[in-house]
């Protein structure tokens, strides 16, 4: 093996900071500077609400889904290329299937980045969630989903990897750097970052694919301003009507609340709830529902929304967590406590209201919330190609 396979699927190096071979230019725009500051260290007070909140025992489950070390991948990654064809340049994170190394391609000149596939063991090989996310990748070609180039593997498929664009900064790491310097994305950007990633989940969802797992820190964004959705390793094509599914999905401060209910038929409005937080989120650069349990999680969306019934959400008695638990009983109305109207306004409000609606048949799709009012209000969204161009605004923050 050659050391640039050793390299990679053993480096403990981390991403070095995108200043620290920059001077910072002088402009009167925060996301320039969101965009260029050391990030690897921040100590923001947002992230000290739960630091290690993960997917709750998605592993767990992945794990009891096989395929085969022999099985093939998609057709279209048949033709797998030798990862020395790439350079290893550095570690950029490790997710829940695998990690991800930056990578220069020796053919082209373009850097990439390589998601190491884990696998189970050598005798089972790897899950059905790297051969979804593979085949994923294929079929969901789109400027706001992150492109995949195909496969790189070791003599003997000893060791797999995806091989996809690599994207500049991380949204939520980017978002983290902004609350460090009391920066706030201005309407401008909210609604620029918004369109694109309403774009994305439409073109899923047209596609019968439900991302699973849409949260700040799988959203991409470059340096040119586009957004890409990134991290497949939960998504999955589904059926209509709505099969079983597991309830073991989405991090937890972006989930649903029929998965936590353990509704299991859920279907693609499970997105449009994580889109909703995700909204609420680059508003107030904080995360709207915190929890650090699944009970909590229920009651901190109760507290906000007020406690749901059969009324508003047909089915919501049902669910085996409320038979067994004594719920609280909240008003609804909170949310514009959480959002100040300087922050987002009454057409804003009720785009948000429309994503974090009890009722997954009533819940706001993507299509829709494209033709929402909110984004022909004024101020419009800027253009991508100008959004580090576009000032901040300066803000105290929450907490």
């Amino acid at each position: 093996m050659s050391e640039e396979v050793r390299d990679i699927s053993n480096s403990s190096s981390h991403r070095p900071s995108q200043a620290a071979n920059q001077k910072p230019r002088k402009d009167k725009s925060g996301l320039k500077k969101a965009a260029t500051d050391r990030i690897s260290k921040n100590k923001i007070r947002r992230e000290k609400t739960n630091p290690k909140q993960k997917t709750s025992k998605r592993i767990k489950k992945q794990k009891q889904d096989i395929i085969d070390a022999e099985s093939p991948f998609h057709p279209a990654f048949q033709s797998c290329r030798s990862v020395d064809e790439f350079q290893y340049l550095y570690r950029i994170d490790e997710g829940a299937f695998g990690v991800i190394h930056a990578a220069k391609d020796k053919q082209t000149g373009e850097l990439v980045a390589l998601k190491h596939l884990k696998k189970i063991n050598e005798r089972e090989g790897y899950t059905i969630a790297a051969r979804r996310e593979l085949e994923i990748l294929h079929k969901m070609r789109h400027p706001n989903i992150v492109a995949g180039r195909g496969l790189a593997s070791t003599p003997s498929n000893e060791q797999v990897f995806i091989v996809m664009e690599l994207v500049d900064y991380d949204l939520k790491a980017f978002m983290d750097t902004m609350y460090s310097n009391k920066q706030l994305f201005s309407v401008e950007h909210v609604k620029c970052l918004m369109k694109q990633l309403l774009r994305a989940v439409q073109h899923l969802h047209d596609h019968h694919v439900m991302h699973r797992d849409l949260k700040t820190n799988n959203i991409l964004l470059s340096k040119e301003g586009v957004l890409k959705v990134a991290d497949f390793g939960l998504a999955r094509e589904y059926e209509f009507p709505p099969r079983q599914y597991t309830p073991d999905v989405v991090t937890r401060w972006y989930r649903a609340p029929e998965i936590l209910l353990l509704f299991n038929d859920y279907s693609s409005p499970v997105d449009m709830w994580s889109v909703g937080c995700i909204f609420a989120e680059l508003i107030t650069l904080w995360p709207l529902f915190p929890g650090t349990s699944e009970l909590d999680q229920m009651t901190k969306i109760f507290k906000t929304l007020g406690t749901p019934s059969d009324s508003i959400w047909p089915g919501y008695s049902e669910s085996t967590v409320v038979r067994n638990l004594i719920l609280d009983d909240y008003p609804p109305g909170g949310l514009r406590k959480e959002i100040s109207q300087e922050l987002l306004s009454e057409v804003g409000m009720s785009l948000l209201q429309s994503f974090l609606t009890y009722d997954p048949s009533k819940r706001i799709t993507a299509a829709a919330a494209l033709e929402h009012a909110y984004f022909n209000e004024q101020p419009v969204a800027v253009e991508p190609a100008m959004f580090l161009e576009s000032p901040a605004r300066s803000a105290v923050m929450p907490g």
